[in-house]
């Protein structure tokens, strides 16, 4: 197996200068391990300090031993994730961890988030977000990105787990690399998946998951689809920093796609054993690619 690893050397070596003035710092946390991730990376950097804000039904509670205060929020109560910062102290805070689109949809806003809902002419990740750092920057916390913290677990190019992809879905690779840019910068999505040059599923608002067990569906009998993941030109870290990790590995071998590729320089591996033992597991290529 041909593999390149992200090494705690290179998060020893890895010294950003923003992070080196924060002491406290806020984070925002949505679901799965990426939060978990940012707490214990930002501590080793030597963040003192972390309150979290975490939404009901979508933030694991198991994050509270690694934080000193987790305030527990329903998704769309802006108002008062901002005074669990403000009267806490905190000045900078983090996004970290994804929340189901649905929630999106079912949300119950507090009038400061209304207000902002009411602004927006478009609603997409950009426009929201963005919005909510604007609130957050009138109260005096500044929302930054978290790559300070989490670029060690960065995957550069040449990054490879698994068997090298054949002749046949490396061209389905730079095709859908192609594709991938252009469906994000039309912000549709930031995962396309393809088979014998053919485009077989965009993602849309269902999310990656959903995406990638909708083309590997479309793929027949035999799989042996390509997915591709990429960031869009443009695209604001702050809010959302691309991940793969080992849920998006055991959609991927449940839907019969056979090789992951995401854009190095741009997309955080998460849990990379466990990457390494699915890989192996299910005989699945993953790797990244560049523009």
């Amino acid at each position: 197996m041909q593999q390149s690893s992200l090494t705690t050397a290179r998060a020893a070596r890895y010294s950003p200068p923003v992070s080196a003035a924060i002491q406290t710092l806020g984070l925002i946390a949505g679901n799965r391990t990426l939060p978990f991730l940012l707490a214990r990376q930002a501590r080793a950097m030597g963040i003192t300090r972390i309150v979290a804000v975490g939404f009901e039904g979508e933030t694991d509670p198991a994050l509270a031993p690694l934080v000193d205060d987790l305030v527990w929020l329903r998704v769309g109560q802006l108002g008062k994730m901002i005074s669990a910062f403000t009267e806490r102290g905190v000045r900078h805070c983090v996004m970290a961890g994804q929340i189901a689109p649905k929630n999106l949809f079912d949300l119950r806003p507090d009038l400061r988030a209304v207000a902002l809902l009411l602004r927006l002419k478009e609603k997409n990740a950009h426009t929201l977000f963005g919005g909510i750092a604007d609130e957050l920057k009138k109260d005096g916390v500044e929302l930054i990105s978290a790559l300070p913290w989490l670029q060690p677990l960065m995957a550069g190019p040449g990054f490879s787990l698994g068997k090298p992809p054949s002749e046949a879905e490396t061209a389905d690779v730079q095709f859908g690399f192609r594709i991938a840019k252009e469906v994000s910068r039309l912000e549709i999505g930031q995962t396309v998946v393809v088979k014998g040059g053919t485009v077989l599923a965009v993602e849309g608002f269902e999310g990656t998951d959903k995406a990638l067990a909708r083309g590997g569906e479309l793929a027949g009998k035999d799989g042996g689809a390509v997915a591709v993941k990429v960031a869009k030109e443009q695209h604001d870290l702050r809010f959302d920093i691309p991940c793969v990790g080992p849920r998006t590995l055991e959609v991927c071998a449940a839907s019969g796609v056979r090789v992951l590729a995401f854009e190095s320089g741009r997309t955080l591996l998460l849990e990379q054993d466990a990457m390494a033992k699915l890989v192996r597991q299910h005989g699945l290529s993953l790797l990244t690619v560049t523009n």
